[in-house]
């Protein structure tokens, strides 16, 4: 479709918006924060009502986020990997109760502390929850991970994690944007 210069986050939030998201959740963190920022601040979210909220912490945005991919609607948590700790509960058990509408969890992890107070690889939660995960290793990666995650989400009816890094959140690339997805409609289902 067309190339821009992208942060790392700023490429996930794109690809999340390109791929019909209707609702962000998060709970500020770097290197995290500009992937809601950037949703937030762009014109297509106010022209399409997509939801989105910062959060009390991590494990309310997790369980608003799985709420709205219960409706069928494609949506995204984003975290710091500290974050994970919190939102733990939520998100092992999502594993149980799986997903409707696409639902990905970002956790940017912050190898040797640029910004926190420890290391934690959130590869971990991943594997003990038996949730499939992504690990992008360029803005380009991280984009298109993003924009066809919500559909593979949708096909195993489960969540998917990504894990980020601070270099990747922060730095930028060239990204190619694909075609943009309407939102999905409310949908229930049977039971």
């Amino acid at each position: 479709m067309n190339k821009q210069l992208l942060l790392g986050d700023e490429a996930i939030a794109q690809a999340a918006l390109d791929a019909g998201l209707s609702g962000i959740y998060a709970y500020p963190g770097t290197p995290s924060t500009e992937i809601t920022e950037y949703i937030q601040s762009s014109p297509y979210t106010q022209a399409h009502t997509i939801h989105n909220r910062w959060c009390v912490n991590e494990k309310t945005a997790m369980e608003a986020a799985l709420g709205m991919s219960f409706t069928g609607k494609r949506a995204m948590v984003c975290m710091k990997h500290v974050g994970m700790n919190v939102a733990a509960d939520c998100f092992v058990n999502s594993a149980i109760t799986g997903v409707r509408g696409g639902l990905i969890v970002v956790a940017a992890d912050d190898p040797s502390m640029h910004s926190s107070q420890n290391e934690q690889d959130s590869r971990f939660y991943g594997d003990f929850s038996l949730i499939p995960m992504y690990e992008p290793s360029n803005q380009q990666e991280a984009y298109d991970m993003i924009y066809n995650g919500f559909e593979f989400s949708e096909k195993i009816g489960e969540p998917l994690l990504m894990r980020i890094v601070t270099r990747l959140a922060h730095s930028r690339s060239g990204v190619e944007r694909k075609a943009q997805k309407p939102q999905k409609d409310i949908s229930f289902g049977s039971d």
